[in-house]
Formats: structure tokens, C-alpha cells, sequence
């Protein structure tokens, strides 16, 4: 069996050094540092935003003191319907993946307890969500036989060529949040609230590419450290107010903790001394958040909510080695503050309603220059502005109608992100390559796809207001 290969590539930017794997990266954002999670129909269809309206559970997400604006009590249950599409484009080519999932999306409620006596305080309410959804996603990039790896052994005799076949990563899950929130309405014109969020995420994740050798035989390659594991739990807390200016025009603010979660992963590592198994634990807290919230209320058949928010901090690893520490180094050094903005907006007709939505969250890191293997097969220094994850579009459009005592609504969400996908870097100085039974492919460039992600979301949601 011969582990020795040599590959003459240029030097690979630094903060892929000891192999922090690009999926490691992406779902400490992606998973970890979620701020997209789903609620109702109703606030799915409104892109989310209803921070300075409330009225309903899902604001838990966003503002608690929207917990204070509801004066009937309610409760919910949504199924949501999820097909998540990658087309991944490279060397002239392309591929299609989709995936479909159907789930218990949200559920949850608000008891209203109205106050009795000679107070200016109205209502004492308590409100209860709970989200989930699948994190399910995969991308596969098509092979280029330009690229051929030669491997040697010690005395550097070519023992095989392999040309690159093909390039995937897989990650299967479900990642959920349940909050638990307390709000009340001060005289009608202010409102108050807080919240306690419990996550939790279970998820696979795969790192593999394909080679064929000299032979035509194809076999599949496992990143160093993966195939992994990961399940966690976390928390974080939330206050929030509203105030009314005016009848119609409204002001909202909230800030939420980190998220600090506890990790648990299971992964694959490979000739240490002997491939195996091994067990760690990472703790992880995902940025703060804060919430800057206007409505505009003019009567009762329109409202329209704008929400922005902006990450205080960003994410950090409590560091136990090295790995923690380059982890950390990258997030200070390429990572953006998240910013996101939504806009929302709900009109009645008699019992009928009818919503729309946008969202637009910038791209979570910096512009980056890496060591990018060609289509050719040469070295260049590529700068890319999407590396990992790009901006994030959200498009929603809802309706819904009032049977005075229950209520049913109905929304569709066009989510749609583009970035560029880094792969195949690994370093044979630290043993981070591409493993089969037979060989290992080292590279100190990447190779980079293009990958335009698109979700087509749909909801129902049945209610029962008592």
C-alpha cells in the first residue's frame, strides 16, 4: 500500500492551514449562527418581519415584547414543505440536486391573561414557539480529467495518475429552537417582553471527491476528519419593547445573547497511527443580535413592519488547542457582523388576508483571496467575494382567512443564495488530504465550483383562537 504523493502547487491561503475544513466553517454560520428560523404561515409569509407589529408567537424569533401586543389567546400548528435545490457549475459543467422535506415546521401559542384593578398594565401574556426544520443539503461539483494528481512513492517513482472525477458535500439534519417568552402592554402604547430560546442540532456531514486511476478504476476519497457527526444543544435570552408614537406609527427594538452552544462530534481521522474513530466536545457561542424595528399601522386593514438587524459579535470557539484557535483567527479576520433587513406587510379584506415579504442578508465574510487550482490545471491567486457563503434572498407572499374562532393561512417562500465552493485543499505537511484505501491526494490549492442554492418553501398553518 503506498500513502506518499506528490503534488507541485503553489502555497494555500492561511486560513485553510492545518485543515480547518471549509464544512466546518460554513455550518458554524450556516447552523450554528441560524438567524432564518421559520414560525406561522403568517410571519413566514411577511419575510419574518414583524418586530414592531407583534401580535403573535413567531415574534418570539424576533421581538419579544410582540408577545404583549396580543389580546386573544391562540394557538398553532404549521406544516411546512421544503425543496432545497443546489446547481453547482464548474469547468464548463453543471449538476442538479434537490432534496425535499416535509416536517412539522412550527407550533406554538400565546395565553393571554388580561389585568384586573386600577393599573395602566392591560394584558400579562405568555407565548410559547417552537421551529424546526431540515438542514438537509447537498452539492455535488463535476469531475475535470485536466486535473491529474500524480502519486510517488518514497524514492518519488510515479506509481499512478488520478484524474479528478468529481467533488461532493452532504450534510444531513435537523436543527430546531423552542422559546418560551413573557410580554405585557403598558397602557396600550408600551410593550414589553422577554424570551428564553433552547437549541438543539443533529447533523452528518460528508467531505468526499472521486478519482479515477491509471486503470479506469474510480474510487471515492474521505477529507481528512470526515465523515463527522455533530449533535448540540444551546441557549440564549432576549428583552424587547414597543412603543406606540402615534396610533399608526410604531418603534420596536430587542437584543438577543449569544447562542452558547455545547458540541459533541464523532468523526473519522485517518493514519493516527491507525485510521479510526474519535470523540471531542466544542463549545461555541454564535453572535449577539440586535433588532431595530418600524410599523405603520393607518387602520385596521393594512399594516407594513420593516426590521433590521445587525451581529454585535461574531463566532467564537472557547479554545482547548489549535484547531479552536484557527478557527477563531478566521472568524476575526474574514468574518462580516451579520446585517439583515426585512420587509413585511399584511392587508384585510372583510375576513380575507393577504401578505408579502422580502429579505436580503448580506453575505456573512469578507472578501477573500485563495490559491485556486484552473480548470487547466494551473495556479492562480483568486479573489472571490461569495467564498463559502453568499448573500441570501427571501421572497414570501401569503394568505389567509378568519373564521372568527379558527383560522387557516397559507404561505410560499422563494429563498435563493449564490457563493463559490471551495474543495480538495489539504496539506500532506499535516496530513489533512483526501484518504482512500490506497492513497492519499494532497493539494495546497483549491479547487472552486460556483453554487446556486434555491429553496421553494411552502406552509399551512390551522389556528384556534380562544
Amino acid at each position: 500500500m503506498i500513502k506518499n504523493s506528490l503534488i507541485v502547487l503553489s502555497l494555500s491561503a492561511a486560513y485553510f492551514v492545518n485543515a480547518q475544513d471549509v464544512s466546518t466553517l460554513r455550518n458554524t454560520v450556516d447552523v450554528y449562527s441560524n438567524t432564518s428560523f421559520n414560525g406561522s404561515s403568517k410571519y413566514n409569509s411577511m419575510g419574518g418581519s414583524m418586530g414592531a407589529l407583534g401580535g403573535e408567537f413567531s415574534t418570539l424569533n424576533s421581538n419579544p415584547a410582540g408577545i404583549g401586543v396580543s389580546i386573544t389567546s391562540d394557538f398553532s400548528g404549521t406544516l411546512g414543505i421544503q425543496a432545497n435545490k443546489n446547481t453547482t457549475s464548474y469547468a464548463g459543467k453543471s449538476a442538479d440536486y434537490k432534496v425535499n422535506n416535509t416536517d412539522l415546521g412550527n407550533l406554538g401559542g400565546v395565553a393571554v391573561f388580561p389585568v384586573s384593578g386600577s393599573t395602566p398594565w392591560k394584558f400579562v401574556n405568555v407565548g410559547v414557539s417552537y421551529s424546526n426544520q431540515s438542514i438537509e443539503n447537498y452539492s455535488e461539483t463535476p469531475g475535470n480529467s485536466n486535473l491529474v494528481y500524480e502519486i510517488r512513492d518514497a524514492e518519488n517513482v510515479l506509481v499512478d495518475e488520478l484524474a479528478f472525477a468529481g467533488h461532493a458535500y452532504n450534510r444531513y439534519g435537523n436543527i430546531s429552537k423552542t422559546s418560551i417568552g413573557v410580554g405585557g402592554n403598558y397602557d396600550n402604547r408600551i410593550y414589553v417582553g422577554a424570551g428564553l430560546n433552547f437549541h438543539n442540532s443533529v447533523l452528518d456531514q460528508y467531505d468526499s471527491a472521486a478519482f479515477t486511476s491509471n486503470t479506469n478504476v474510480t474510487d471515492v476519497y474521505d477529507k481528512q476528519y470526515t465523515p463527522f457527526s455533530e449533535s448540540a444543544n444551546g441557549f440564549s435570552a432576549s428583552v424587547g419593547v414597543i412603543g406606540k408614537v402615534n396610533p399608526q406609527f410604531r418603534l420596536g427594538a430587542s437584543i438577543e445573547t449569544p447562542t452558547w452552544w455545547s458540541i459533541a462530534r464523532i468523526y473519522s481521522e485517518y493514519d493516527n497511527p491507525v485510521d479510526g474513530t474519535y470523540t471531542e466536545d466544542r463549545k461555541l457561542s454564535s453572535p449577539m443580535k440586535a433588532t431595530l424595528s418600524a410599523a405603520y399601522v393607518p387602520n385596521k386593514n393594512f399594516a407594513i413592519n420593516v426590521d433590521y438587524s445587525l451581529g454585535l459579535t461574531k463566532p467564537k470557539y472557547k479554545v482547548y488547542g489549535n484547531a479552536e484557535t484557527e478557527l477563531n483567527n478566521f472568524f476575526d479576520q474574514h468574518s462580516k457582523n451579520l446585517s439583515e433587513v426585512k420587509i413585511g406587510a399584511e392587508y384585510r379584506i372583510a375576513a380575507f388576508r393577504l401578505r408579502g415579504g422580502y429579505g436580503f442578508a448580506s453575505s456573512p465574510f469578507d472578501s477573500m483571496a485563495i490559491s485556486t487550482l484552473s480548470d487547466n490545471g494551473t495556479v492562480t491567486n483568486t479573489s472571490y467575494d461569495n467564498l463559502i457563503l453568499g448573500k441570501r434572498n427571501t421572497l414570501g407572499a401569503g394568505i389567509g382567512y378568519d373564521f372568527k374562532s379558527f383560522f387557516i393561512d397559507a404561505a410560499y417562500q422563494n429563498v435563493n443564495s449564490e457563493y463559490s465552493s471551495p474543495f480538495l485543499q489539504g496539506s500532506a505537511a499535516n496530513n489533512t488530504g483526501y484518504f482512500s484505501t490506497n492513497y492519499i491526494v494532497d493539494s495546497d490549492a483549491s479547487v472552486v465550483s460556483n453554487v446556486k442554492n434555491t429553496q421553494d418553501n411552502f406552509f399551512i398553518t390551522l389556528g384556534w383562537k380562544f
